[in-house]
Formats: C-alpha cells, structure tokens, sequence
C-alpha cells in the first residue's frame, strides 16, 4: 500500500462541527421560547403583532434545520470519530459513544417529524397536529443531552454558559406560560412547574457526575481505538509516573523512535484519503498522525498532492505540525514546526499491513534549522 495525505487540514470540518452545534442549540432555544410564549396573548404587542411572532418562529425552525444539516455533514466528514449516515437517522446504532450520539439523532427525527406534520397540517387537523407539535419540543432538552454527552466542549467555560443561558430561557418561558395557564389548565399547573424546575437541577447534576468529570470518554462509549488516539490509554495503563518523569525534561534532537498504529484509506473523488496514526516509544514517547491525499496511478499506487504531519511528545511544550516533502513508497521525509520556529526533520520507514489495517516502522528525528 502507498501512502497518501491530506491537502486540507483535518480540524476544519472538526470547527465546523463543534460551531453549528452551539448554534444549532442557540437557534433552538429561540425557537422553543417563541413557541411557548406564542399561545399568549400578550405577546401579541402593536410593534409585534401575533403573526409576525408566528412567522418568526417558523422561520428560526427553518434556520435550525439547515444550521444542524451542516452539522451533521460535516460530523460525517471528519474522519476522526466513526460516525455513519445511519448513524444520524437510526438512535443508539453507533459505535461512538451510542447512547448520547443517538439522542441526536432522536432530536433530529423529532424535528423532521415536526416538519412533515407541519407540512400536512390541513389533512391532520388541528388538535392531532398541536399534540404531535408539543411533542417535538422534546426534541430541545434531548438535543441538550446530545451536546453535553458528546461534544469536546463541555468541559468549557464558555459553552457551560450558553448551555445554561438555554436552560435558564427556556424554564423561565414555560414558568411564565404555566403562571399565564386559564384556570381550566390549573389540575396540571404545579406537575408542570415541578417539572420545569427539577430539570436544570436532573441536568445539572448529570453534568458534574458525567461530562465534567474524570474518564467520562470512556465511559461514554468511545472505542478503544479512539481512547488511545488521544492518549486516554496511556494514563490509564501504569505508565502515568514514568510518563510524569519523562515529562520534566525537555525532549531534542536527534532522537529515534519505534512507530505502531493503525492505517485507515477511504476513497475520494479522484483519489483517496490515508490517515495514520501512531505512537511513539523507545527513544520518545507520543503520538505521530499523518494524514496523505493523492490521485491513483496506473501502475498501482498514489502519486500524493497534499499532506499534513503532526507530532506530539513527552518533553515538547507544544504540537508540532507541518508536512511531507518527499515521499518514496512507504518511506517519507516530513518538516514539522512549532509556534516558536523551532523546526524538525522526521524520516519515516514503515511497513503497513493491509490485511489488518495496521503500520509499523521506525522514525528518526533531526534538527532542521528552519520553519520552511
């Protein structure tokens, strides 16, 4: 097998998941406040008038639709985590963390059902399509799940308060609604406010138990293979204090490592895509990804036109990145530098198995000189 990398970075569709996600949960928010305040009628202001409301949650739920089509493509472009089309449709069937993934996809087939029905309003009547659209509210507090149980960003000061910014608008709208309810709506007034306020508190306590806390990765349901891309492995195996050790010395050039990993290919128009990615033991200890993209050639293999190297190690302050600038069969010469122009050379032997998708091979690194 030739190797191959990527011309564009591998982080973009990564951002452009992670930001149509927080706006997608923002857009929601909105949406769901204006629907639970429409039913009333003091809404209904000279400056805004009912139907401007009702045209203006109609069209933020347009707007969410198309923000989390972006969303969800661009989650099934970016290669890191296994994700299929399926996957968005069909709850609970991913082998990435099943659970909170699936309740995306409940969210989303919520929002189609709220769509479609909406669509056919006149056949079904009234009252049936104001029960089904009640319903597809659920999709706002399944959709916050989603976010904390699989989004990188939890952890995050700033999206921990957007997620709670949502939660406070849309428990103070249906607090208003509930104490605006016609007598008539009284039987369920306090279930409902119950309701309202034990739900930050259910999800604030699942957010301290569960993604703020330690090891939650895993126990979310990431693959093994995922773990120890990014290092959850490592600290989990028995290595923490040899790696602690290691990590109050700085790491230099030259030095020689042992490579093993894992080679993934998947087809693109008019070439393929090569991601690789590798730990580093012996001589230093970390993590190499290299990601290769080409076009196929006659004779067999890939004539390569884009590539992107990253390396990582105990001893390094910083990531360093850069790209392969010769390539010969299954060994390459990649340049990578850091933020402070300290720049490296990285000579690559590998050896990849297709059989088992698996790579092997040694890795010498050497003092460039230069950031070129």
């Amino acid at each position: 097998m030739s190797l191959i990398a990527a011309a564009s970075s591998p982080s973009a569709y990564w951002y452009l998941a992670r930001g149509t996600g927080v706006v997608t949960l923002l857009l929601l928010t909105a949406s769901v406040v204006l629907g639970v305040l429409d039913s009333l009628r003091f809404a209904a202001a000279p400056r805004w008038p009912r139907f401007a409301i009702d045209t203006l949650h109609r069209d933020i739920s347009l707007l969410v639709m198309a923000v989390l089509g972006v969303h969800i493509v661009t989650s099934l472009l970016d290669t890191f985590a296994p994700i299929q089309l399926i996957d968005t449709v069909v709850p609970f069937t991913s082998s990435y963390r099943p659970l909170w993934l699936g309740l995306g996809a409940v969210a989303f087939d919520l929002m189609i059902a709220l769509i479609i029905t909406s669509l056919l309003r006149r056949r079904l009547g009234y009252r049936k399509w104001r029960a089904i659209h009640w319903l597809a509210y659920a999709s706002w507090p399944v959709a916050v799940l989603h976010g904390l149980g699989t989004g990188s960003d939890t952890k995050l000061w700033w999206n921990l308060a957007l997620t709670i910014a949502c939660v406070a608008a849309v428990v103070a709208a249906v607090l208003v609604r509930i104490a605006r309810a016609r007598p008539a709506e009284g039987g369920i007034r306090g279930y409902t406010t119950a309701l309202a306020l034990a739900t930050p508190l259910g999800l604030a306590i699942f957010t301290l138990a569960g993604p703020l806390a330690p090891g939650w990765a895993r126990r979310a349901g990431t693959p093994t293979t995922l773990l120890a891309k990014t290092g959850y492995r490592a600290r989990a195996a028995g290595a923490a204090g040899a790696a602690r050790a290691a990590a109050a010395t700085s790491l230099h050039t030259p030095f020689s490592a042992q490579l093993a990993g894992s080679v993934r290919q998947r087809p693109e128009p008019g070439g393929a895509i090569i991601d690789l990615s590798m730990r580093l033991s012996g001589g230093a200890h970390g993590r190499l990804r290299v990601r290769m993209a080409g076009a196929p050639l006659d004779g067999g293999g890939l004539s390569m036109t884009g590539s992107q190297v990253d390396l990582s190690a105990v001893g390094m302050g910083s990531v360093m990145q850069g790209k392969i600038v010769s390539l010969q069969g299954q060994q390459f010469l990649a340049r990578v530098s850091d933020r402070s122009g300290r720049a490296w050379d990285l000579q690559a032997d590998l050896s990849v198995n297709s059989n088992s998708d698996t790579v092997t091979g040694s890795l010498s690194a050497t003092d460039s000189g230069s950031t070129g």
